[in-house]
C-alpha cells in the first residue's frame, strides 16, 4: 500500500475514525489501533516478511532489557553485539548477499577462473533498511544508559512498525518518539490541519513533480546512447527533481499523516537544493538517516578528532557505508566516493561549518555569491545523482562522456511525445514557490492557504501522473 494509491485513501480516514472516536479511548487503546493499522499496511506489500518485523522487534525488546539488567559489563556487551549482529545479518542475507557474492565472483573470475556460485535472489522486504536503523539505535542507545529500556511490549511495538515511518522513514530515535506514544493523545485541529496541508503538498511533490521529472529521466537514461548533450543535462537535473520530489515528498505525507495522530515526527529535508555547500547540503539532505551515521558511526570512529588522516578516513568510511545502504550496487558506493570527495576539501580547511546561518537575499555582491554557491552546489549534487541513477558504473560513465563530447544542444522530441519545455516551466515554479516558503514547512499554510490548497489540489488533478503508476523510489532501500 502505498501514500499515493487509492488503497491508502480509503484506509487512512478509516483508521483516523477508529482512532479518535472510539469509545473509552485511552493511551493503551490508541496503541493497539495504530498497532493493528500498522501490521496491515505492511501485509499489504506481502505478509509473509511480517515474521521479519515481529522478529526484529522482539529481539531488540528482549536484548534492551537484559542489557539494562545486568550490571555485569561483559554480559551487556554480549547482549549488544549478539543483538546486532542478528539485524545486520538479516539485513546482509536479504540486502547485500547476492552483491557480495557476485562481487567476488567477478574477481575471481578475472582471473581465468571459473566460478557458479549459489544466489540467493531473494526479495527484499520493504522498509528493512528502516526498521533495522530503528531498532539499533534504540539498542545503541541503551547500552550507553542515554534511556531506560521501555518494558511496554505494545509500545515499544508501535515504536518500530509505526505505520507512516516503517516502510521509508524518516528513521525516528526512541528518545524523540517513544515519550509521545506512553501518553494519551488529544485531537488538535491546528496541527492535524497542519497535517493535512503536509499531506497534500507532499503528493504535489510525488505526483506532479517527481512522477512528471521520472518520465523524462527515464527516457533519457534508458536512451542516453541516442541523447544528445543537452538531453542528457537535463536528465541529470530530472532525476534530481525526482529523487528529491519522491523522498521528500514521501517524508511530507508520512510527518502529515502522523500529526492527525497527534505523533510528531522528526524532519527529514529542509530544502536541500537551496544549499551554499555540500556539508550544508547533507545537513538539509534525509536528516534522519545523517544524523544516524553521525551519532553511531561517526562519532564512534572519532568524528572530526585527531590528525588529518582520521578526519579523512573517518569521512570517507562515513559516505561510503551511506551510499551502500541505499543499495547493493557499485554505483551506490561511487555515488558515496564523490560526495565524500566533495567534502573533505571543506573539512580539512575547517569550512565544512561556514553556512549555518540562514540567509537572505538582496540587491548586493553578497547575494551573487550565495546564488552562485547554491548553482555550484546544484551542479556537484546532479553529477553525483548520475551513478546513484545509472545501472552500472560503466553507464555512468559513457553517460558524462557524451554529455561532455557530443557538444548538441538542440531540444529533442522524447518517444514519450513531449519536449522539455514544459517541465522546465514546471521546476521554475517549483523552485520560486518552494524557495519563498523555505523557512517555513510547506507553502499551503499562512494567508489564502484555501486558495493555495485549492491550487495544489488542481495541480494533483490536472498535473498528476496517475496512468504510469510508480512507487516511491526509497521503497527499495
Amino acid at each position: 500500500m502505498f501514500f499515493n494509491s487509492l488503497n491508502f485513501a480509503i484506509f487512512s480516514p478509516i483508521v483516523f475514525l477508529l482512532y479518535w472516536f472510539m469509545p473509552n479511548k485511552s493511551k493503551t487503546s490508541q496503541n493497539y489501533i495504530l498497532i493493528i493499522a500498522s501490521y496491515y499496511f505492511y501485509s499489504c506489500w506481502d505478509w509473509r516478511f511480517l515474521f521479519l518485523l515481529v522478529f526484529s522487534t522482539l529481539l531488540d525488546y528482549f536484548s534492551a532489557i537484559q542489557i539494562e539488567k545486568n550490571t555485569s559489563n561483559h554480559k551487556q556487551k554480549i547482549w549488544l553485539w549478539l543483538c546486532i549482529s542478528i539485524n545486520i545479518g538479516f539485513l546482509g542475507i536479504f540486502k547485500y548477499y547476492d552483491f557480495f557474492v557476485s562481487s567476488f565472483t567477478d574477481l575471481i573470475n578475472g582471473f581465468g577462473f571459473h566460478l557458479n556460485p549459489y544466489l540467493l535472489k531473494l526479495m527484499l522486504p520493504v522498509g528493512i533498511s528502516f526498521y533495522t536503523f530503528h531498532g539499533l539505535s534504540y539498542i545503541i542507545d541503551i547500552y550507553f544508559k542515554r534511556i531506560k529500556a521501555e518494558h511496554n511490549f505494545v509500545d515499544y511495538s508501535l515504536f518500530v512498525s509505526y505505520f507512516p515511518l516503517l516502510v521509508a522513514g524518516p528513521i525516528e530515535r526512541a528518545t524523540h518518539l517513544l515519550p509521545q506514544l506512553k501518553v494519551k493523545r488529544e485531537f488538535n485541529f491546528e496541527k492535524a490541519k497542519e497535517g493535512i496541508y503536509q499531506i497534500i503538498w507532499g503528493l504535489v511533490k510525488k505526483v506532479v513533480i517527481a512522477d512528471t521529472c521520472a518520465n523524462y529521466a527515464n527516457e533519457i537514461f534508458n536512451h542516453y546512447n541516442s541523447m544528445n548533450s543537452l538531453s542528457l543535462i537535463l536528465g541529470a537535473v530530472y532525476f534530481a527533481f525526482q529523487i528529491y520530489g519522491d523522498f521528500s515528498g514521501y517524508s511530507d505525507i508520512a510527518l502529515g499523516t502522523s500529526k492527525l495522530f497527534g505523533i510528531d515526527l522528526m524532519k527529514n529535508f529542509n530544502y536541500p537544493y537551496f544549499s551554499r555547500d555540500i556539508a550544508e547540503f547533507w545537513r538539509r539532505w534525509h536528516i534522519s538517516l545523517t544524523t544516524w551515521f553521525r551519532d553511531y558511526l561517526y562519532i564512534p570512529l572519532g568524528g572530526s578528532k585527531g590528525s588529518k588522516w582520521f578526519k579523512v578516513r573517518n569521512t570517507f568510511i562515513i559516505f561510503l557505508v551511506s551510499g551502500f545502504w541505499h543499495g547493493a550496487s557499485w554505483t551506490f558506493i561511487a555515488w558515496g566516493f564523490i560526495n565524500a570527495l566533495y567534502f573533505i576539501p571543506l573539512l580539512l580547511l575547517k569550512r565544512n561549518r561556514n553556512n549555518i546561518e540562514e540567509f537572505e537575499l538582496g540587491l548586493n555582491f553578497s547575494s551573487l555569491r550565495i546564488i552562485f554557491n547554491i548553482l555550484i552546489t546544484f551542479i556537484m549534487t546532479c553529477f553525483a545523482w548520475i551513478f546513484f541513477r545509472a545501472k552500472t558504473i560503466n553507464d555512468a560513465l559513457l553517460y558524462i562522456k557524451r554529455m561532455v563530447t557530443d557538444l548538441r544542444f538542440s531540444e529533442q522530441y522524447f518517444s514519450i511525445e513531449r519536449y522539455s519545455n514544459e517541465l522546465l516551466l514546471l521546476l521554475l515554479l517549483f523552485v520560486i514557490v518552494e524557495w519563498n516558503s523555505r523557512t517555513k514547512i510547506e507553502p499551503i499554510s499562512g494567508k489564502y492557504s484555501w486558495l493555495k490548497l485549492g491550487l495544489c489540489l488542481s495541480a494533483i488533478l490536472a498535473l498528476g501522473v496517475f496512468s504510469d503508476y510508480k512507487e516511491f523510489i526509497y521503497f527499495q532501500f
